[in-house]
């Protein structure tokens, strides 16, 4: 098969189920489960710890035993299996242990296909990596949509059962004849050999990296506060998925045009840049609580997170080789999107229950380090 039709065909079938269980899961648990706020941030905190373990211990394991294609394939059978156990589960310590369970498996899925896109372009299969990116904001936006229009007829009960068929579709696509690079048994090298930390040798990849960390653990409040907030200012929860999805818009119109419009910058640029997009956003939500001003700011979203994240893309693309590959992309997702964006929700959530407008702002206390260094970084390029 193509591989810019199978990596979008990936891309999109996994932020279907992504782009319900990131915006929705918290608000499910409060909603259709019965748990105080405090009870599920505490869950999703925990959970965003094991989300953490899994891609810089488990899945650089998995990545030495088995192919790309293999690995995605078991760790979608496996997330199918942790999402079952939710049904029966009903107090907080079963609710936990669940999540904890699927926070092992499923996370494993976002660094396996950013670590298959990376190899295919080191291959020179994939010549477009924002191009295929896109179709996973598409898949996001497609689940908010649809999502919305049965939570508003049906209830929140409903959320567990579209992740349930969105994870199943996953599988089912995931069968799909793949570029057989990504069907290669990995061989073992002296680089991985030498572990994970033979990647903070490589130039500046500790500075990236702690960049990308604050980048990304500024959302923390967003992901886990943004569907409840939305609610706080009254905003008609028949609107509420389109509003979530204005951020999701924002980030397929970037990665449409990233190749093209954005390759000539260097990361260092890209990177100040996401800072800065992501600082207005935050404090504009702080400073004016309503709706259609939480709206526009969702636009800022293709700087805060997209463009981040392709700026790490792009870093690692041209400087790690491709049997480091998926120890680094093990690392973002623990650090950045998982160690980090975990102790943040509890910083958030502390703040949300003084003043919910209080958690917004409070994520400047990443975005402004990490614009300083990014223009530091920035000097070092030059």
């Amino acid at each position: 098969m193509n591989a810019h039709r199978w990596m979008s065909t990936q891309f999109f079938s996994f932020y279907i189920t992504w782009g319900i269980f990131l915006p929705y899961w918290t608000g499910w648990m409060v909603d259709a489960k019965g748990l105080t706020i405090s009870e599920a941030s505490l869950i999703m905190s925990l959970g965003l710890v094991a989300r953490g373990l899994s891609p810089i211990s488990i899945y650089p394991y998995l990545s030495n035993k088995f192919s790309s294609k293999a690995l995605l394939n078991g760790a979608g059978i496996a997330t199918v299996i942790a999402i079952l156990c939710y049904i029966p589960a009903s107090s907080f310590t079963s609710l936990l242990i669940v999540t904890l369970g699927i926070n092992l498996v499923y996370p494993i899925l976002m660094p396996a296909l950013d670590s298959a896109a990376g190899v295919l372009a080191q291959n020179r299969l994939l010549t477009n990596y924002g191009r295929s990116r896109q179709w996973g904001s598409i898949g996001f936006v497609v689940a908010g949509m649809i999502l919305t229009l049965f939570t508003g007829k049906f209830g929140d009960e409903v959320i567990l059962w579209a992740l349930l068929l969105g994870t199943i579709l996953l599988v089912c696509l995931g069968f799909m004849q793949a570029p057989s690079v990504l069907s290669k048994k990995p061989q073992a090298s002296s680089s991985q050999k030498k572990g994970m930390l033979h990647l903070f040798k490589i130039k500046h990849f500790a500075l990236v990296l702690i960049i990308v960390i604050f980048l990304q653990a500024a959302h923390a409040t967003y992901y886990n506060y943004g569907y409840l907030y939305l609610q706080e200012i009254q905003a008609p929860k028949y609107l509420i998925g389109l509003i979530i999805n204005i951020a999701v818009l924002a980030e397929i119109a970037f990665f449409s045009v990233a190749d093209r419009k954005f390759n000539r910058f260097s990361v260092g640029s890209l990177l100040a840049m996401a800072s800065l997009g992501s600082t207005i956003r935050w404090v504009l939500i702080f400073a004016v609580p309503n709706v259609l001003v939480f709206s526009i700011a969702q636009i800022l979203h293709a700087f805060s997170f997209a463009m981040a994240h392709y700026a790490f893309m792009k870093y690692l693309i041209k400087n790690i080789p491709a049997s480091q590959v998926p120890g680094a992309q093990g690392m973002y997702s623990a650090l950045a999107m998982s160690w980090s964006a975990a102790v943040f929700t509890i910083f958030g959530g502390y703040l949300y229950e003084i003043e919910p407008r209080f958690a917004f702002l409070g994520m400047i206390v990443c975005t402004i380090p990490a614009m300083l260094l990014s223009l530091y970084y920035r000097k070092l390029e030059h």
